[in-house]
């Protein structure tokens, strides 16, 4: 019987540290606090309807991989035209991977020169056209799942691969938790307008540097939220440019009502400047 008892205590505390490994390495809170916004009212009115838009590439393609948990995930991939070790994710806003999104990969792709750039699909194959479906699949993408096709696309990019990414919004956030899963593959991170992390400890496994493009009339990523991710990233040792313009969250689509032109040329001329600086 005694036997018995200190087996189980064993078997608990096994459990209980695998639990404890599996949410530090798969439950950002950052990123889950901002899904739910999408029961914010206020948030999901302050997202107007994209404009119609409909784009075709000569150069990218759907496709498939693997995503670490076996599973079939999918993105829009443009490989480079000459061999290189260089891959740009690309992550979606809460519309989910739409046209608009393709448009601004391959726009990358050209201006960036020689770099493989892979837009992810982080709700597997669902895009929305409307706020309330867009609010719907953004609190519904679980960040086990997310964590899954993220991890499954750094491994389809491969174990030399330098990893680097971009996202807005949604996906802006889950720019920095990528560049982070990354780890010493991750070689420079560019997040518009989203969530950040948070955690020190986990921002001080960051290897490449942040450059943050912020809307200081954004209500939800606020001034208040972004000097407080500055502090926190000057505590983890970690670099961070930041890059602030008089413009609202969403600045930066040009399905958006509130679209600030001279923001978005600004904010992606500081985009090439700190990308290419990190591929050469």
């Amino acid at each position: 019987m005694k036997n018995l008892v200190i087996f189980l205590l064993l078997l608990a505390s096994a459990c209980s540290a695998s639990a404890q490994q599996k949410m530090s390495c798969c439950s950002p809170s950052s990123t889950d606090a901002f899904s739910q916004l999408g029961s914010d009212k206020e948030f999901v009115r302050s997202h107007p309807l994209p404009l119609p838009f409909t784009y075709r590439s000569a150069n990218g393609k759907a496709i498939v991989f693997r995503a670490a948990d076996g599973s079939e995930a999918y993105g829009w991939e443009i490989r480079a035209k000459s061999p290189t070790n260089n891959f740009l994710l690309v992550i979606h806003e809460w519309w989910g991977l739409n046209d608009y999104i393709k448009q601004v990969s391959e726009k990358l792709w050209e201006d960036l020169g020689n770099v493989n750039v892979i837009a992810l699909d982080l709700y597997d194959k669902k895009v929305a056209t409307n706020r309330e479906d867009a609010a719907k699949f953004m609190q519904a993408a679980s960040s086990e799942r997310i964590y899954s096709i993220i991890r499954g696309a750094i491994n389809y990019a491969g174990s030399n691969a330098r990893i680097f990414t971009i996202g807005w919004c949604f996906g802006g956030g889950w720019s920095l938790q990528s560049s982070i899963m990354a780890g010493k593959q991750g070689a420079g991170c560019v997040m518009y307008y989203g969530m950040p992390e948070k955690d020190v400890e986990k921002l001080k496994t960051l290897n490449g540097d942040v450059l943050g493009i912020f809307g200081d009339k954004d209500q939800w990523i606020n001034p208040k939220v972004v000097d407080a991710f500055a502090a926190d990233m000057n505590k983890a040792d970690k670099k961070l440019i930041v890059k602030r313009y008089d413009a609202d969250h969403g600045f930066a689509n040009p399905s958006n009502p509130i679209y600030d032109k001279s923001a978005t040329e600004d904010a992606y001329k500081n985009t090439l400047s700190f990308l290419k600086s990190k591929m050469m």
